[in-house]
């Protein structure tokens, strides 16, 4: 069927004449005769009865027009959908990210960006950062947000966002709670690690090599970080993990910092999107509001 000519029958039948619809459509009115006649052929029937200077729909007519109504509707909807999509009003943003942005920062900017933008859906999946790497890598994320130093693989582009301290932590009953001690003594003590990929285990193992002292002795590991600083706070062994992760606990006094004399480690924070790829709509409007996030908490405080 001329889609074409189902259209122009539509808009006479809708405006109640052949005229109207050629004003409306910015054609000529004997256009919009002969691709009705051309539809009637082609159906084999007779759409419009001719009524004094006008046309009325005739029985085949009146079917035809429910389902172009119909149809016409679905086309306007399908328009609509499509550019909310285009200009990131709706859509599927899926992220893949790290623990410490994923509990951290993530919650709060996503709830906020939800406000803001109901018709996009969004997903969280809380990885190593070796994981949350493989998931944008295999197109099951649209951007990750990674803590830690290691090089985002080949095929992904890194945006730095900030950088968060690394602090070495105890239970406060831990006989080395608030005390300053020496990287090698330190590494006498037993640590509760994250899982192998973890950015943070990655870095201790790097700082003992730097230092050229015992890499540490792994007394507990857990894959998660919530588990990890409980063990701490349960007075065993000690850990190393971002400032923003420990700094709730240790204001509410139930894990303590421990000062290691010359070292001073940052953790940076990115986001990766894939390397050839553009965002989708809902990813690049994400994206913004992150960077307007990050300009606003980096302005100095009014005095």
């Amino acid at each position: 069927m001329n889609l074409h000519a189902l259209k122009l029958f539509y808009e006479t039948a809708t405006r109640g004449g052949v005229t109207k619809a050629a004003e409306a459509l910015h054609i000529s009115q004997p256009a919009v005769t002969a691709q009705i006649r051309n539809l009637e052929q082609e159906l084999g029937l007779v759409l419009l009865l001719p009524q004094g200077r006008s046309s009325r729909l005739s029985e085949a007519g009146q079917v035809l027009y429910k389902y172009a109504a119909r149809l016409f509707a679905l086309e306007q909807e399908i328009s609509r959908q499509m550019t909310d999509y285009r200009e990131g009003r709706s859509g599927m943003l899926r992220i893949s990210a790290t623990y410490l942005p994923a509990n951290h920062l993530l919650p709060g900017w996503m709830a906020a960006f939800k406000q803001a933008n109901k018709g996009i859906d969004m997903m969280l999946t809380t990885a190593n950062s070796r994981t949350a790497y493989d998931k944008l890598l295999h197109y099951e994320a649209d951007i990750a947000v990674i803590g830690g130093s290691r090089a985002a693989p080949a095929g992904l582009v890194q945006e730095k966002l900030m950088e968060d301290e690394l602090w070495f932590i105890a239970s406060t009953v831990h006989p080395l709670a608030g005390q300053s001690i020496s990287l090698s003594d330190i590494m006498k003590e037993p640590f509760i690690l994250r899982e192998e990929g973890s950015s943070t285990r990655e870095k201790l193992f790097a700082l003992c090599k730097l230092h050229n002292v015992n890499q540490p002795v792994v007394g507990l590991q857990f894959n998660g970080l919530n588990e990890t600083i409980r063990a701490v706070m349960a007075g065993y062994g000690v850990n190393f993990l971002s400032a923003l992760e420990v700094k709730d606990y240790i204001q509410q006094g139930v894990v303590a910092r421990i000062h290691v004399e010359g070292v001073h480690l940052t953790n940076p924070l990115s986001v990766c999107r894939r390397t050839d790829d553009d965002l989708t709509p809902a990813a690049a409007q994400f994206l913004n509001f992150i960077r307007e996030q990050m300009h606003i908490s980096q302005r100095p405080a009014s005095s």
